[in-house]
C-alpha cells in the first residue's frame, strides 16, 4: 500500500514555501465552506444531536471522546448511539468503538443514519465527526485539540491542517484539549467565543505493566504518532525501534508478519495503538500487543451537567 502521510509543513511557522504556493488553494476551500455554511438549510432533528469534531484535521482525540461520552450519557438511562459517515478505510476506528461501546450506526448519509436513530426510539445520537456537516442542526458542538498540535500553522487545507477557520469556534459550545493546559491557546479561543467552556482531558495506560522491563518496537499508523510515542515515554518504558505510518494504513498480512519476525529476530516486545490493533487483529497473529488507555475528564461533572440541560 502507498504510504501517504501529513504534510510536515503543516506544523511549522504559519508561512513557508510550500503553505505560501498552496495558499491560494486554501481560499477557494474557504468559499466553498462560506456558500456551505450560509446557503445549505439545517435539518433539526427530534432528538438532541451531539457532535464531537474537529478543526485541526486528525489526531485530536474525537473518536475516544465519542466513546466516553456515549458511555457517561448510557449511565443517565439514556439511550444512545454513536453515529459515523461511512468511510472505506475508516473500518479501523468503526472497530475501536464497537469494542468499547456496541451502539454504533454506520451511514454513507448521516441524515439518513439520524433518521434511523430517531425511527429506533433512541433518545440522543451523538456525531464522532460531522462538525463540517453543515446539513445538521447540532444541540450542543464539541471540538476537540490536542495540546502538541493545537492548530499547527493555522492555515486550512491545503495550504494548512486546519478542515475550516479556527473562526468556526464562534458557533461551539464545548472545547476538549487533550493534554497541557494552554493558556495562551484559551485566550485566543475566548476571544472568538466568551461563551465557550474548556475542558482538559489526558490518556491513562490501563495495561502498562504487560510492557515494562521489556525492550519494545512502537508502531503507529495515527495522524500525529509523536503523541503515542511521548505517552510510552512518559511512562518510562524502553522503545528501542519506531515504525511509523499513515493515519488509517491498511496493512497486508505478510507485512505485519514481516514485522513480527523483525521484532523476535532483535528479541523486542511489539506495542501499538489500539486504532492500529483493530486493522490487524482479524489476521489472528501471535505477538500483536496494543497499549490500552482510559480517556480521563478531571472536571467530567460538568460536561455531564451540559447533557443534562439538552434533556430538559
Amino acid at each position: 500500500m502507498v504510504k501517504i502521510f501529513k504534510p510536515k509543513f503543516w506544523d511549522k511557522g504559519k508561512f513557508n514555501f510550500f503553505s505560501l504556493m498552496l495558499f491560494p488553494f486554501s481560499l477557494v476551500t474557504l468559499l466553498i465552506i462560506y456558500f456551505k455554511k450560509h446557503f445549505i438549510i439545517k435539518k433539526k432533528f427530534k432528538i438532541p444531536i451531539i457532535c464531537i469534531g474537529n478543526i485541526y484535521i486528525g489526531g485530536t482525540g474525537k473518536t475516544p471522546a465519542s466513546i466516553w461520552l456515549a458511555q457517561e450519557i448510557s449511565k443517565l438511562g439514556f439511550r444512545t448511539a454513536i453515529l459515523r459517515k461511512l468511510y472505506k478505510n475508516h473500518y479501523d476506528e468503526y472497530n475501536q468503538i464497537k469494542n468499547s461501546y456496541s451502539n454504533l450506526i454506520v451511514n454513507k448519509n448521516r441524515i439518513k443514519g439520524l433518521t434511523e436513530l430517531e425511527n429506533n426510539g433512541y433518545d440522543l445520537a451523538i456525531l464522532d465527526d460531522g462538525l463540517q456537516d453543515y446539513k445538521i442542526k447540532k444541540d450542543l458542538s464539541i471540538v476537540c485539540f490536542n495540546s502538541n498540535q493545537l492548530i499547527g500553522n493555522g492555515l486550512v487545507i491545503p495550504a494548512g491542517p486546519l478542515r475550516e477557520s479556527l473562526k468556526a469556534i464562534e458557533n461551539s459550545d464545548l472545547v476538549l484539549i487533550n493534554g497541557k493546559k494552554n493558556e495562551q491557546f484559551e485566550k485566543k479561543l475566548l476571544k472568538l467565543n466568551r461563551k465557550l467552556k474548556i475542558f482538559y482531558s489526558y490518556y491513562k495506560p490501563t495495561n502498562i505493566e504487560e510492557f515494562k522491563n521489556h525492550n519494545l518496537l512502537a508502531l503507529a499508523g495515527i495522524a500525529n504518532p509523536k503523541n503515542f510515542f511521548n505517552l510510552l515515554e512518559k511512562n518510562n518504558l524502553i522503545i528501542r525501534e519506531k515504525l511509523i505510518f499513515p493515519d488509517h494504513y491498511k496493512f497486508d498480512k505478510s507485512e505485519i508478519q514481516n514485522i513480527i519476525a523483525r521484532a523476535e529476530k532483535n528479541n523486542l516486545k511489539i506495542v501499538m495503538t489500539e486504532k492500529d490493533f483493530f486493522k490487524v487483529n482479524n489476521y489472528n497473529l501471535n505477538n500483536i500487543n496494543y497499549l490500552k488507555v482510559s480517556l480521563e475528564i478531571p472536571n467530567k461533572k460538568d460536561i455531564i451537567n451540559e447533557i443534562k440541560k439538552l434533556s430538559n
